[in-house]
């Protein structure tokens, strides 16, 4: 006898409701911290031998001697830090350095330096890509499900995939605004990247539950769509729980010690793939229902 987990439709409803309005609110309130990559500017990262000064030591340091205006002192492991300000020259870069080098002995591990044209058309092609990336997705979804047209049609198919693809973004990066707002966590090029590659993922994770229910309609499995889900449901959980365990670790692992350079990538994977496990079975499918019973359509 399968589970019937959409008897409980409506808690997965308003939980994802929940996370999506705390989301938006926090997206709308914080907003997201773009990088450098997007605006323009320098960073520099070090690490002290010893102790590492107090972020406030450091900015009376550096606000005295440079220009920098607003920067930003990101700490990382024990005696790490990351300077993040406008862009400077070189020769203002090794002035930095050696003024924070006075009375602590430090090694410098990284100074790029991005100017704000090449950070603005990067902003506009990461955005193109994202569109480009849904609607390609949509496409997939309508061919992959074209054959079927009752009682659900390959648009409602492609609909739900849409619908919890924003899910799963938009968790991750409400979230990325309310750590921006707090540890001033920017948003980077790795981090979009690891955006684009759950949103891939996530999709995959809910065309297997539809490939499964199209499978059982092609079958006659069940009485009606309504039993039909909930066994299709039933049959891929295990999988898709394994399928996510399994890139979950490592993922784990990569954030621990990975370094800082991978860490808010892997941050921004583990997020969307807790978020897409998640609506790829408890959303997309009971959606699907739950759409059909208000148009009385089952």
């Amino acid at each position: 006898m399968p589970i019937k987990y959409l008897k409980y439709s409506k808690i997965y409803f308003i939980f994802s409701g929940i996370l999506i309005l705390g989301s938006i609110f926090f997206l709308f309130v914080f907003g997201l911290r773009p990088g450098i990559d997007f605006t323009g500017g320098s960073i520099l990262e070090i690490e002290y031998k010893d102790e590492r000064p107090s972020n406030q030591i450091i900015r009376e340091a550096l606000g005295i001697d440079f220009d920098l205006g607003e920067f930003s002192i990101q700490p990382t492991g024990e005696r790490g830090l990351i300077l993040r300000m406008k862009e400077i020259s070189e020769e203002t870069h090794q002035k930095i350095v050696e003024k924070l080098r006075e009375n602590k002995e430090l090694e410098e591990l990284r100074f790029e330096s991005i100017g704000p044209v090449i950070g603005k058309e990067l902003k506009e092609r990461t955005g193109i890509v994202i569109v480009l990336s849904l609607l390609a997705i949509l496409f997939y979804i309508a061919i992959a499900f074209g054959k079927l047209n009752f009682p659900a049609k390959s648009w409602q198919y492609g609909l739900a995939s849409v619908i919890a693809l924003l899910h799963d973004a938009l968790i991750p990066l409400g979230i990325f605004s309310v750590l921006g707002k707090i540890y001033e966590i920017q948003i980077t090029i790795p981090v979009i990247i690891a955006l684009l590659t759950l949103l891939g993922y996530s999709i995959n994770n809910t065309v297997v539950v539809f490939d499964r229910i199209r499978e059982n309609l092609l079958k006659r499995i069940g009485s009606n769509y309504e039993n039909t889900v909930d066994i299709s449901l039933n049959q891929t959980l295990s999988r898709s729980l394994n399928t996510s365990l399994t890139t979950l670790f490592p993922l784990l692992a990569i954030f621990f010690f990975g370094g800082e350079t991978l860490k808010y990538f892997s941050l921004m994977l583990i997020l969307g793939l807790i978020a897409g496990t998640y609506s790829s079975f408890f959303l997309a499918g009971p959606m699907l229902v739950a759409w059909l019973k208000w148009r009385k359509k089952i």
